[in-house]
């Protein structure tokens, strides 16, 4: 029985290595796929690299790309600072409320982000026969990006179902979100369960070339704030 293929977006980060945990014990054939994006932070690209391999993904595939042309985030362009807090559990003044995601949405949201990546994503699938989707959007831990929301994931799928000759001719494509309601503790629980190394993955806005997470950006807070709840040791590198 052929095994099911399924494209996994993976960048480097907590969130996207235990989607990747999750789909491999799904059984699928994970195509990860990754972009430079002209992020920062790039050495997620090797924590990428380093989880797809951990999982014995099928293929990873990076794909370029120039956000950097365009601009407008904290995180691809170096004249715009990335917010910083005081401490575990002390976001940013940036940071948005969970329950008001119109409010002040913050510097790191990259314009379009994910609807550029699910769109390389989709083709990609396409290609390769795959039908199935998976990406590490979460809306309980929100930093405010309205990419995450699952409304906004349902409208993407259906675009999608819409947009393909796969589609059209009865091969309907599914994007899946297994972290989109959980809490960040929950989801590293359940990636521990899965045998996921989150030492190998990066999640700092501003992490060193090698690395090392600065420990305060919210992305940084966010994780800490993560493992103390779930009471398991953080094993990430701090500079």
């Amino acid at each position: 029985m052929e095994i099911k293929k399924a494209v996994v977006l993976v960048s480097g980060g907590l969130d996207s290595a235990t989607v990747l945990a999750m789909a491999s014990k799904q059984g699928f054939a994970c195509h990860c796929l990754a972009f430079d994006y002209g992020q920062r932070h790039r050495s997620e690209l090797d924590a990428g690299q380093r989880v797809s391999d951990e999982f014995g993904a099928s293929a990873h595939k990076l794909v370029k790309l120039d956000l950097q042309a365009i601009g407008g985030s904290a995180l691809t362009d170096d004249s715009i600072a990335v917010p910083e807090g005081n401490g575990v559990g002390e976001p940013s003044s940036e940071a948005p409320s969970p329950k008001d995601p119109s409010s002040n949405i913050p510097v790191t949201y990259v314009p379009a982000r994910n609807t550029v990546f699910l769109s390389i994503a989709l083709g990609w699938a396409e290609v390769l026969g795959a039908t199935d989707i998976f990406i590490g959007v979460n809306a309980v831990d929100y930093s405010g990006y309205p990419d995450c929301r699952p409304e906004y994931i349902a409208a993407f799928e259906n675009m999608a179902n819409l947009a393909t000759r796969a589609s059209v001719e009865g091969q309907p494509f599914h994007i899946h979100t297994p972290l989109i309601s959980m809490t960040k503790a929950e989801i590293i629980k359940q990636g521990v369960d899965l045998g996921v190394d989150y030492s190998l993955t990066v999640s700092c806005y501003q992490a060193s070339s090698g690395g090392l997470a600065c420990g305060r950006c919210d992305s940084c807070q966010i994780r800490q704030q993560g493992f103390a709840e779930a009471q398991i040791p953080d094993p990430t590198r701090y500079k």
